[in-house]
């Protein structure tokens, strides 16, 4: 089963790299428009070796979990905050809702302005990208928790705050990782958008960089980079989440 579900997800990208390697060797297509697999490949060792492509990883990393780790804190903090307060709930409405509509990407020449050229726009891009995800999807789960569960608490006499944490939160967890699952890949996208535009180093850079001189192999390299580590880590997040979920679900 394992075998043909593997089979399944491998067709399509069998097809696409089979029709690349034909349109590279036959087709009239210049290579600065489509490079051979050869090339990309070379470039990537290349890249590798010198340890340029790993140093533009490193940075896109650190600025994506710094900021994937600051909207985690907080998202589930306010999700946990407003769920248990109408009152700061209600307060907060219009103010994330606000935020929550506008595009993280078209906040940069604001937060270049507010923050400077250095690290902490691109940590905000993060952070903005990925908040709403996380919250919004820790505070549904934490609200969606079921009647009886509360009623299981009452019969058992549980305080609030044990009610909250022996209840509540596991029963809340699975909504809640699959929020910080989503909000990686918000996370991951959003950054890449910001380093294209406004960075000196990271995987965007790189093939801002690489456009401008014509170099596709270069530009592909980083592609591939991306497409591969984010697919690496929403696995991880997705497995963490089969793994878990079942534990700490009531």
């Amino acid at each position: 089963m394992l075998q043909g579900r593997f089979l399944q997800l491998s067709v399509i990208p069998i097809v696409i790299f089979s029709l690349w390697v034909l349109c590279a060797k036959y087709s009239d297509i210049s290579p600065i428009l489509l490079p051979a697999p050869q090339s990309v490949l070379e470039t990537f060792k290349e890249l590798l070796v010198s340890g340029e492509l790993i140093e533009h990883i490193v940075s896109s990393a650190k600025r994506t979990l710094s900021g994937f780790a600051l909207s985690s804190f907080i998202g589930i903090l306010l999700a946990l905050i407003f769920s248990q307060s109408p009152l700061a709930k209600n307060l907060g409405y219009f103010v994330v809702e606000a935020a929550r509509v506008t595009p993280p990407l078209a906040l940069i020449p604001l937060l270049i302005l507010w923050l400077g050229i250095e690290e902490a726009p691109k940590v905000a891009i993060v952070f903005l990208s990925s908040f709403f995800p996380i919250y919004l999807n820790a505070l549904t789960a934490i609200e969606s928790v079921e009647l009886k569960l509360k009623e299981v608490a009452k019969t058992l006499h549980f305080s609030a705050w044990e009610t909250f944490r022996l209840l509540t939160i596991p029963a809340a967890l699975p909504g809640i990782l699959t929020g910080l699952r989503v909000g990686f890949g918000y996370s991951w996208r959003a950054l890449v958008g910001a380093e294209l535009i406004a960075a000196s180093s990271g995987l965007g850079f790189m093939i801002s960089e690489a456009s401008e001189f014509s170099k596709t192999s270069v530009v592909f390299v980083g592609i591939f980079s991306i497409i591969v580590i984010g697919v690496f880590m929403d696995w991880l997040l997705s497995s963490l989440i089969k793994r878990y979920a079942k534990f700490f679900s009531v």
